[in-house]
């Protein structure tokens, strides 16, 4: 079982596995924020491909918020863990009450992430979306379903670390998923790193402006 140094390890690691992608005019590397922008970074480094971010925001469940009951993206999608919802009996009213204040943090990050530029433009690109590990994969499942709305020639997940059972489900989702390591009992992605230090907005602006500088878009 693989234990990653840091992020960047990690996204160096992940980029190998991702080989095939190499050199290609036709791909976008998407990180999801935070965590996921700096493996993202080192991928699209990598794979000399143009870097974007991709916002997503977990619906925590009232009293367990670290418990995903599901998830927002980027241009209104909404995925929902329907067997956490039932599960706990959560009201429409809660969850209307956790995606309002979800929906105002994303907004607020779009802002401040791309400082006035426009995102990528992902139709008929393959679209490699990154995190730096899954666990529900409910955060996952609603970018993939968002970046499909902008009709993208295939869509694949990336992350160098996650559950045997999480990385089923994307499969099922997705057009293809690339996992450098899918430890079990799996226990939480921070168990997999030595540094899983947070990723502040302030590393998150500076990586995509870096990115931005090295390969513009167009």
């Amino acid at each position: 079982m693989k234990v990653f140094e840091n992020r960047v390890e990690a996204g160096r690691e992940l980029a190998v596995a991702l080989g095939e992608y190499a050199g290609r005019g036709d791909v976008i590397v998407l990180g999801l924020p935070r965590g996921g922008v700096p493996v993202a970074m080192e991928v699209a480094s990598e794979l000399e491909a143009p870097l974007d971010v991709f916002l997503v925001r977990k619906l925590g469940a009232p009293g367990q918020e670290e418990l995903a009951m599901g998830a927002i993206a980027s241009g209104g999608v909404v995925v929902r863990n329907e067997s956490v919802i039932a599960g706990l009996r959560v009201s429409q009213d809660q969850i209307d009450a956790v995606q309002k204040k979800e929906q105002a943090e994303l907004e607020r990050r779009e802002k401040a992430y791309r400082g006035g530029r426009p995102a990528l433009k992902l139709d008929g690109k393959t679209v490699i979306l990154v995190d730096d590990g899954l666990a529900t994969g409910a955060s996952m499942r609603a970018a993939v379903e968002a970046v499909r709305e902008h009709k993208p020639a295939k869509v694949v997940v990336a992350v160098p670390t996650a559950p045997p059972d999480t990385k089923t489900v994307l499969e099922g989702e997705a057009d293809a998923v690339v996992c450098v390591d899918t430890p079990e009992p799996f226990g939480g992605v921070g168990r997999w790193y030595r540094d899983f230090a947070q990723t502040t907005d302030d590393e998150v602006r500076e990586l995509l402006e870096q990115a931005s500088e090295k390969l513009p878009p167009g």
